[in-house]
């Protein structure tokens, strides 16, 4: 029934021009010849589409057969498959380019990610060669295309381990040899545009052939692959952990970042510049696109990352730009990266301000840095204290004692009191005062007679510092625990200076400072001291007393330590939480006490 509706149509036609077809002569032909491929009849379907006197009719309407040949195709094992290749094969000669474009990215469209990949490498090639029938005009068909695989491809599972990346187990990989592969002649047709062009600039001194559009579409090409590149960049790229090679010899997600910035490049992109974007002046750039949508901050940070962390096109930067310049530009990319949620991210952008730290040489930083919001914000990333992971927040906190090595004595000096004032974090703190001591401590050891230690850290400069660190951020009524990390490494400090400093050399000031950290610390930590261990003795005792009472039930409370609710805990889980908390308290208090000791020595000699 369908094959003679077919042949009734295609007989009626053959007597119109291609412009008389009727829209009931469109829906016959598609509907009927649809089915005649699904049941089985291609080799008839083949004979009408090779007819010489159907071409008209098969140039308007061929390519409404698409959807049932691409499925006998993706099938492979079909027996009718070398016809149904036939029939597609001269479709593509003979259909008109912009209906058999939407035809077939019609059929890139699916959602299982098997077929997706199978429809990519099925199709990439016929569109390649239909976009380049187009001639110079299809800058926007370009567009169009790699719109649509782009959203297909981001539909993928990503590989994460080198056995998927090698093995290649959700097609990824294959799909972007093949993506490479398709926009290859329009990189080298942008790259020939651009050459020419520079020539004719050097020649002229203007371009031509501005009128018929040519140069407009030339100009839209370049800028279409450059949103290419730049898409690619942020996926998969950005979400990708590219392996070395190491690890993995030949890695195909390697390779095809490699492609992207090789693609860069040849349409006159350069990637030092992309890299420097963030410091870079706004350029008036021709094209439709602001300037913030031609570089997506995210790509940039990916393109950083490939540079500086895998060295990808490392070779075309100049000797000229210093580690702190390329420092400078890296922590903007880096303050992106993980102000992110997604742990890849976030990953990454620790990755590249390692990287970017370890080239610069130890206490050479300047404290004119710190006048960037970036140099005081990216080294308190929260990654290294609310991160799930603690792999990455043992990397936080790795690279944030490399930024403090990278600082000078005064950029150290600086950074220290910013973050006592605005950390609100007591580990961080703690972690801070601790750098303090070590600071105090070396400069101390290299004083000379004459003084020319780091005066940054001792004498009358230190002790605006030291009054950041003795102090309460409550005065007595301070939760303890919450602060424990702080108050700790600060008791240790105090007894530092006061073993390390000799009353009659006061090199560090601690001696003249000493009654005001009385009043402003010691006192009020000890009244605090006193008040924490009634508080939890008492709820010691009542926990105690009513697990006696109710001794054949499984009590259950709540208790807060350290001012974070612990719910859910059994009366004996609770006593065990309180007696920690008193352990921890009575630890506190014996080098309070030591500290005492120790004063009233020194002040007796």
């Amino acid at each position: 029934m369908a094959l003679e509706q077919l042949s009734d149509v295609v007989q009626r036609c053959q007597a119109f021009p291609d412009d008389g077809y009727t829209p009931e002569d469109h829906d016959i032909f598609m509907t009927a010849g649809r089915k005649c491929v699904k049941e089985g009849n291609s080799a008839q379907v083949l004979s009408i589409i090779l007819d010489d006197r159907n071409q008209d009719l098969v140039r308007s309407m061929g390519w409404n057969l698409l959807p049932p040949l691409v499925q006998v195709l993706l099938k492979k094992e079909d027996k009718n498959l070398p016809q149904c290749l036939a029939i597609f094969n001269h479709l593509l000669e003979v259909c008109r380019p912009k209906e058999l474009l939407i035809g077939l990215l019609e059929q890139l469209e699916q959602d299982d990610p098997v077929i997706i990949a199978e429809s990519l490498h099925l199709l990439l090639n016929p569109l390649q060669k239909l976009l380049l029938r187009l001639g110079s005009r299809k800058a926007s068909s370009i567009a169009m295309t790699l719109s649509s695989v782009l959203d297909q491809v981001s539909k993928l599972p990503l590989p994460h381990t080198k056995e998927q990346e090698e093995d290649d187990v959700f097609s990824l990989c294959r799909c972007c040899d093949d993506l490479v592969t398709f926009v290859r002649p329009f990189i080298q047709e942008a790259r020939r545009n651009l050459l020419s062009g520079e020539t004719l600039n050097e020649g002229s001194g203007k371009m031509s052939e501005t009128m018929d559009g040519v140069v407009t579409d030339k100009h839209e090409l370049r800028t279409e692959l450059l949103k290419f590149c730049m898409r690619t960049l942020s996926h998969p790229l950005l979400e990708v952990q590219l392996k070395d090679p190491d690890t993995l010899p030949v890695s195909p997600l390697r390779n095809f970042a490699t492609e992207i910035l090789n693609s860069l490049s040849a349409i006159g992109e350069s990637i030092p510049s992309l890299v420097h974007q963030p410091l870079s002046k706004r350029k008036d750039l021709p094209g439709f696109l602001e300037e913030e949508v031609r570089y997506p901050k995210d790509s940039l940070a990916s393109l950083a990352h490939l540079v500086f962390v895998h060295h990808l096109a490392a070779d075309t930067f100049p000797c000229v730009f210093s580690p702190v310049y390329c420092l400078r530009c890296n922590v903007e990319h880096v303050c992106l990266l993980l102000s992110r949620s997604d742990e890849s991210r976030i990953q990454k952008g620790l990755e590249l301000y390692e990287k970017s730290l370890v080239r610069v040489e130890d206490v050479s930083l300047p404290t004119e840095l710190l006048q960037i919001r970036t140099f005081l914000t990216v080294p308190q990333s929260k990654v290294m204290t609310l991160s799930e992971r603690q792999d990455l927040r043992t990397k936080g906190l790795k690279v944030f004692q490399l930024t403090i090595d990278k600082f000078g004595p005064e950029a150290k000096y600086n950074f220290f009191r910013y973050v006592l004032q605005t950390s609100n974090h007591s580990g961080v703190e703690g972690y801070i005062i601790k750098n303090i001591r070590s600071q105090i401590d070396a400069a101390l050891k290299v004083r000379q007679p004459r003084g020319n230690g780091n005066s940054w850290f001792e004498g009358v400069h230190l002790l605006p510092l030291l009054r950041l660190v003795f102090t309460l951020p409550d005065g007595p009524e301070t939760d303890l625990l919450q602060y424990l990390d702080r108050l700790m490494e600060a008791l240790n400090l105090l007894r530092y200076l006061v073993i390390r400093d000799k009353v009659t050399e006061n090199q560090t000031g601690i001696w003249t400072e000493l009654y005001r950290i009385e009043d402003t610390f010691v006192q009020p930590l000890r009244v605090g001291l006193n008040m924490s261990r009634a508080h939890y003795e008492k709820e010691l005792s009542d926990t105690v007393e009513t697990k006696k009472t109710k001794a054949k039930e499984k009590s259950v409370a709540s208790v807060f330590v350290g001012g974070d609710k612990l719910p859910n805990l059994t009366s004996d889980s609770q006593i065990q939480a309180l007696h920690s908390a008193l352990h921890t308290f009575d630890m506190m208090e014996s080098v309070l006490v030591r500290i005492e000791e120790l004063i009233e020595v020194k002040n007796n000699v």
